[in-house]
């Protein structure tokens, strides 16, 4: 713990935390922001003792070229002359954006694949704490055509590569995984209890559909 404390103490994490205030106005569908989102993904790295300056920085900042686009501050010269990390941080970041040509963009699968599976060592690991955070808010989210597709790209394009990358963030992704799909079937069985109660009472499907 005393070398987690030294290492941790080196590592100034203040003007990426202030960049990544821009993602305040950004709603999730869970509620909440996007910034808290940045700040929830490092917890978790720094949960498995991860304390890799690069993946730190860009973990706080993941989603500022896809959510905050355009911003003051938010550009490549920024980040990369923030400090010495600077230029991998933005490097990691844009691995971890999705690429676009003109109006097109990264398809989800291609995307998740290209990180997975050529992905860098910090890519990868990035990619699975990004999971797991936007996994663990999933149980709050009641779009339940959603949260069946999000787990189906989870089992589908990034499970399979997971326990190469972390074996203990692999099982944790699992654990929530079959968690959130568990959930799911609860939730249809309690909407068909309620749509056959005997009181006639009708069911308003999209009470349990947050503002988007």
């Amino acid at each position: 713990m005393e070398n987690l404390e030294q290492t941790l103490g080196g590592i100034i994490m203040a003007p990426y935390i202030v960049k990544a205030m821009a993602l305040i106005g950004v709603r999730r569908r869970a509620g909440s922001n996007m910034f808290r989102h940045q700040i929830s993904t490092m917890g978790i790295l720094l949960d498995y003792k991860i304390v890799d300056s690069v993946l730190l920085k860009a973990a706080v900042i993941h989603d500022l070229f896809e959510d905050a686009a355009g911003m003051p501050g938010v550009t490549e010269s920024e980040i990369k002359s923030i400090d010495a990390d600077g230029p991998a941080v933005y490097a990691l970041v844009m691995e971890v954006t999705h690429h676009s040509t003109g109006a097109m963009k990264e398809p989800k699968a291609e995307y998740l694949l290209r990180i997975m599976q050529h992905g860098s060592w910090r890519a990868r690991v990035l990619k699975l704490a990004d999971r797991i955070s936007n996994i663990t808010a999933l149980g709050f989210v009641h779009d339940a055509a959603f949260v069946s597709r999000y787990l189906s790209e989870t089992r589908t394009y990034i499970l399979p590569h997971a326990e190469q990358v972390n074996r203990d963030m692999c099982r944790e992704l699992s654990d929530l995984v079959a968690n959130r799909e568990q959930q799911l079937v609860g939730r249809a069985a309690q909407a068909r209890s309620l749509l056959t109660s005997t009181d006639g009472a009708s069911y308003d499907s999209s009470a349990a559909t947050p503002p988007d």
